[in-house]
């Protein structure tokens, strides 16, 4: 697939190298030289130096052509203009990345695709969003809803104490009456490996495991685990960006108790103008006496979105020293996830990675409604929408030739989630959750063509 990319900061950047790595030609636009010099010793793809917005330069990377234009600049109004142009000069598909949510909540109103953009996307909502349903489900280091939360997918570490730990899946299984979850993922504990579990597959103490679910299986998952499930009402958020700014509106709204921190004095008028039902503290929160101050040791969560990572991850450390159950921290280098198991937060937050998840389900083959990463594992949770009479549904699912690196964790029916077991018919209109390893990706596109 021919993909422009218009941006190359560090989301533009990130999705050329996701999406070079998988064939595609991309082409990357942008008026830094040094960025894109960057760019153009690090992946295998063809850098424009010029103005995005500008009809030469789209012209030049081959917009008429093109199957999808992507405009990540940290400019709103530019990426707009670059979709809108783009379509008009032939590109089939275009995603704009905006930074004011009424975009994303009011696109209908807009019908932004006769403007010529087939979607918007806001990482940082996206972000507010990921950390949002983190603190609903307490006691879990990751989860995605798919269809309004009909299957959600959860995350989390095996204690020593979880009752699954020495068992294989098969015998896991058989530890509640009725079977509402589907181990899909596993990576051992200081590795880099991910396992598609099998009926033999054995749990190990500190495994990070990957569930598919219905609402009736989290209360199993949670005794599964040996985590504890928190109430969470207490919340205190470092940083008033755009990210910690969505999240105490919408916690506050929600009638938590949020406190935000940012030192920034006329930054924080403003954010206790617009969110009166927060208390906004100017004060520096990388002093961990004004912390105490503020009483971070009654707080049941703490979140920490500066624009540091570095300082958010040790906010978080410093949070988790005080006894706060919850701790989240927004990141912008990868490399930090392997770290999280190990160095005590909870959960590490990375818009990009979450953006490019929105945006990849646009690259894959069959009609992909929803599409998710695993954090730090090698593998991608995909919702398809059986639309025709394809391959998954020419017989059970235990007969389908589905190759061992992924596997079938649940339908969604009618907006009713179940888990898909081998006996399993798949029909038209359903829609089916598959987590795969990139080895079999295409493999599983397949099914749905």
């Amino acid at each position: 697939m021919k993909i422009i990319i218009a941006g190359a900061g560090e989301v533009g950047f990130h999705l050329a190298k996701l999406l070079s790595s998988e064939s595609h030609n991309i082409v990357l636009l942008d008026i830094d030289k040094e960025r894109l010099a960057y760019a153009d010793r690090h992946l295998d793809i063809k850098t424009i130096y010029g103005d995005c917005t500008s009809l030469s330069t789209l012209k030049d990377a081959g917009v008429s052509n093109t199957e999808l234009v992507i405009a990540v600049t940290s400019d709103q109004a530019t990426n707009i203009t670059v979709c809108v142009f783009s379509k008009q000069l032939g590109a089939k598909k275009t995603i704009a990345r905006v930074s004011n949510p009424e975009f994303i909540t009011e696109k209908d109103l807009l019908n932004i695709k006769e403007l010529g953009i087939d979607e918007m996307i806001s990482p940082e909502q996206l972000a507010a969003d990921e950390m949002m349903l983190l603190l609903s489900q307490s006691g879990f280091t990751d989860t995605y809803d798919f269809d309004d939360g009909a299957l959600k997918m959860i995350g989390f570490n095996l204690s020593e104490n979880a009752p699954i730990v020495g068992l294989t899946v098969q015998e896991a299984a058989g530890y509640f009456p009725g079977l509402h979850f589907m181990p899909i993922a596993i990576q051992r504990f200081g590795s880099q490996y991910t396992l598609i579990p099998r009926g033999d597959t054995k749990f190990f103490k500190n495994d990070r495991v990957y569930f598919v679910t219905d609402d009736s299986g989290v209360e199993e998952l949670y005794k599964l685990s040996g985590a504890s499930k928190t109430s969470i009402k207490k919340v205190m958020i470092l940083g008033g960006s755009n990210i910690g700014r969505s999240l105490a509106k919408e916690l506050a709204e929600k009638r938590f108790k949020v406190k935000l921190i940012e030192q920034n004095y006329d930054k924080a008028l403003e954010i206790a103008d617009n969110i009166p039902k927060a208390m906004i503290i100017n004060a520096d929160g990388h002093n961990v006496d004004v912390l105490e101050d503020e009483s971070i040791r009654e707080m049941d969560a703490f979140i920490s979105v500066t624009e540091n990572s570095e300082t958010n991850i040790m906010s978080c450390l410093v949070a988790h020293s005080k006894g706060v159950p919850k701790t989240i921290a927004l990141v912008e280098n990868m490399d930090y996830f392997g770290l999280s198991q190990s160095i005590g937060i909870n959960t590490l937050v990375n818009k990009k990675l979450i953006a490019a998840n929105n945006i990849f389900r646009y690259i894959r083959r069959g009609e992909v409604i929803a599409l998710t990463k695993l954090n730090n594992l090698n593998a991608e949770l995909l919702e398809f929408e059986v639309k025709r009479d394809c391959k998954v549904c020419r017989g059970k699912i235990g007969e389908l030739k589905i190759p061992r690196t992924s596997i079938i964790a649940g339908v969604i029916r009618d907006g009713k989630g179940m888990i898909a077991l081998g006996d399993f018919l798949v029909k038209k209109g359903d829609r089916v959750l598959v987590c795969s390893l990139p080895t079999s990706i295409h493999k599983v596109e397949k099914l749905f063509i």
